[in-house]
């Protein structure tokens, strides 16, 4: 029908850019806070723009429910504006004949959100921790950076290096504090080098000083201090140990079925109700499409963004009920998504049917009247 081709192109013209303009500003927001992160040590700086695609992946399913459900409504609202719903009314026709055109436009995103939601998310947040855990263990020649003080994995060093090569095998005017068992060191030097001998990794400091100190109760014990022409100790490798207990947002959704945990059932729940919570948002699109002249056409949009910023905050809500035990996972799946499909279907068949609490509350006088 040519009606609903022009319909789903203008659709897809308005979900397009409503998808580009919602990710650049998701992008944008994650890209400053992973820049943060970067600033203070927490992910590696050269993977920022990895873990940024790893976030807004993660982010899609959220992205492609709210672009859906925007466009739709901006382009309802438009149709009502310029009077292209009196021509579809007049015809006979009434606002749930829009179902078969909006599902035929929707059906490919619809199909993409269980995807997103039930394998890239768990897969995208189990990678950015990864990523995150080995720069956290990361040896400690790797953590050092010129011009920087920096702290060993186990805490008990602080590394300070004025240049270095391109290489990062050689430095200049090299500082280390170090606390090992009741002993606390100060150890400078003009230059260090780093050389592979029998396998193991080899720090060689040339022209320093060493300064010793004794950290227990009995401070009568001499202060050490030696010069040296070369200095050479073994730099511990850590290795990479496996990963910790991952947390629920990185399990895969078929180990939250196998283990039905409180925690699991809460992000089971959350990883459902972006699927239905995407199906129910079309239904709510068509019900509040509208325009109120007084309003203006953004009326419709701005109750539209209200009500999905409610739905989302719920979704929130009942993952940490669900997690608490207060409540079960079924009976929240059935409450929020069930009563809001059943709200958005009463709406929308009382949009078709032309009912109106004015053209109900003024029926009522008339009946009184008639009684009497």
């Amino acid at each position: 029908m040519l009606f609903h081709s022009s319909i789903r192109r203008e659709l897809a013209r308005s979900f397009g850019a409503t998808l580009v303009v919602l990710a650049t500003i998701v992008m944008t927001m994650m890209l400053i806070r992973t820049l943060g992160q970067a600033s203070r040590g927490v992910v590696n700086p050269s993977e920022v723009l990895l873990i940024l695609g790893f976030t807004v992946l993660g982010y899609l399913p959220t992205l492609l429910s709210l672009s859906l459900f925007i466009s739709i409504v901006a382009t309802l609202s438009r149709m009502y504006a310029d009077r292209e719903m009196v021509i579809w009314f007049s015809s006979g026709q009434g606002s749930l004949r829009f179902l078969t055109p909006l599902l035929r436009f929707a059906w490919p995103v619809l199909l993409m959100i269980p995807v997103l939601s039930l394998l890239i998310w768990p897969w995208s947040n189990q990678q950015i921790r990864e990523l995150r855990d080995r720069y956290e263990r990361r040896g400690d020649i790797e953590r050092i950076a010129p011009g920087q003080f920096q702290e060993s994995a186990d805490g008990n060093r602080v590394f300070f290096v004025d240049k270095e090569s391109t290489d990062g095998q050689w430095g200049s005017n090299v500082f280390i504090a170090a606390r090992e068992r009741g002993t606390h060191s100060v150890t400078s030097a003009r230059s260090a080098r780093i050389e592979m001998v029998d396998g193991r990794r080899i720090l060689i400091l040339n022209k320093g000083q060493r300064l010793e100190m004794d950290q227990s109760v009995n401070r009568d014990r001499p202060i050490k201090l030696s010069e040296f022409e070369e200095y050479r100790t073994v730099i511990d490798e850590k290795r990479l140990a496996p990963l910790q207990e991952l947390p629920a947002r990185s399990r895969s959704t078929l180990r939250l079925l196998r283990e039905p945990t409180p925690e699991n059932q809460g992000e089971l729940g959350w990883r459902i109700g972006l699927i239905f919570s995407a199906l129910n948002l079309l239904m709510l699109a068509l019900a509040v499409a509208n325009v109120n002249p007084r309003a203006g056409r953004s009326g419709s949009l701005v109750f539209a963004l209200f009500a999905f910023v409610i739905y989302y905050n719920l979704l929130n809500l009942g993952q940490s009920w669900v997690a608490a035990g207060q409540v079960t996972l079924l009976a929240w799946l059935i409450g929020l998504h069930g009563g809001v499909l059943a709200v958005a279907m009463a709406w929308l068949i009382a949009r078709h049917q032309g009912w109106s609490w004015r053209s109900w509350l003024s029926r009522r006088p008339h009946h009184r009247e008639a009684s009497v």
